[in-house]
């Protein structure tokens, strides 16, 4: 068996475009199709483990997830000193910095 197969394409319709489109999969009724631009255009981000700051998770595809917004806690960040409110509780001795702050330290 080859690496990469050529994969059957079926016949769609974009949820969100309207346009005609082949995916993939067999669609599934009540479950909406996207075509590729669209897809690209409404992509969920995806969020890794390493517990790098970032918005807020909003997602809930039927099996866990978050759908509920994080709970904030108030904090003064260690290199300007305002006060702040980040996604989790500070700890002693760690340092916290606001959004504009840490946007600074990772070259953002």
């Amino acid at each position: 068996m080859e690496r990469f197969e050529q994969r059957e394409m079926h016949k769609a319709v974009c949820a969100d475009c309207g346009q005609e489109c082949e995916v993939p999969f067999e669609p599934t009724e009540g479950k909406p199709v996207r075509c590729q631009d669209c897809f690209r255009k409404n992509k969920p981000r995806r969020f890794d483990n390493r517990g790098g700051g970032g918005g807020q998770r909003r997602f809930n595809r039927g099996g866990g997830g978050f759908d509920r917004p994080r709970e904030m806690h108030k904090a003064k960040c260690s290199d300007c000193g305002q006060e702040c409110e980040v996604p989790f509780k500070p700890s002693a001795g760690r340092e916290v910095f606001c959004d504009d702050c840490f946007k600074k330290s990772k070259g953002f």
